[in-house]
């Protein structure tokens, strides 16, 4: 237990030094937020949500998924570029808890991102919301971002950070768009709605915004989170394993 907490401070501070991590997980979320919301203003409501509240649902997950793919998963290939995983694996710290420790720490990450991001919304752009809805919002903000660490382990398998940078800032913001993170899918052509409607990120919103508007979760997204889990920490894995034959 004491070396996985000694790991988890040493991710943390990581964490906290990483510049991917200020910028994609809490600078833009942030300034996208407040340039947004205000720009089209608080009397709009987007299925009977008020604009203020509903973006900030869709900006406070443009920052876990950010945090996933950029910081965690350009974190992991840059230690693997550098060998240290498997310099890792000669010595006493066994690697499960090399990668507990990434995951409890990141877990701790965005429970933060979620805290600013919600005092931010409620403070200085009055969005108003029960008890119940920031908590419950919250409760799936935070563990529906499970997909999206999957694929960051995906973007962890990189062999080099330049490609994995690449990669992982494409995909977090073609999915942002997509998904309808930064507009609704309303607005978008039929074409991108249909699209749209099958991205993790549009299934992870829609639960976020269906709690806020009173109604329950939808087991189709549920399904399709997880499927998409599945997917991408099988990806991972199956990458993983021929990397190391390759390196044995």
């Amino acid at each position: 237990m004491n070396i996985l907490l000694s790991q988890c401070k040493l991710e943390l501070v990581r964490t906290l030094r990483n510049p991917f991590f200020l910028v994609f997980s809490v600078i833009m979320p942030v300034a996208f937020y407040f340039i947004f919301s205000n720009t089209v203003g608080n009397t709009q409501q987007v299925d009977g949500v008020a604009w203020n509240a509903y973006y900030l649902m869709s900006m406070t997950i443009f920052g876990l998924v950010g945090a996933a793919i950029s910081t965690f998963g350009i974190g992991l290939a840059q230690e693997g570029s550098q060998g240290w995983i498997k310099q890792m694996k000669v010595t006493p710290l066994p690697t499960w808890i090399y990668y507990a420790a990434k995951l409890f720490t990141q877990s701790i990450i965005n429970a933060v991102i979620i805290i600013v991001m919600f005092l931010a919304g409620s403070l200085l752009n009055d969005v108003d919301l029960a008890t119940s809805q920031w908590i419950y919002s919250g409760l799936w903000i935070w563990i529906g971002v499970l997909p999206f660490l999957a694929l960051g382990m995906v973007v962890g398998q990189f062999k080099t950070v330049d490609t994995a940078s690449i990669f992982a800032n494409i995909s977090h913001l073609g999915l942002a768009l997509l998904g309808g993170l930064w507009m609704p899918l309303d607005a978008m052509p039929k074409l991108m709605q249909t699209i749209g409607e099958w991205m993790p990120t549009n299934r992870y919103g829609e639960g976020a915004w269906n709690i806020i508007a009173g109604r329950g979760l939808n087991v189709t997204d549920i399904l399709l989170l997880s499927s998409y889990f599945i997917i991408f920490a099988g990806v991972a894995i199956i990458i993983s394993k021929k990397r190391t034959v390759q390196e044995a």
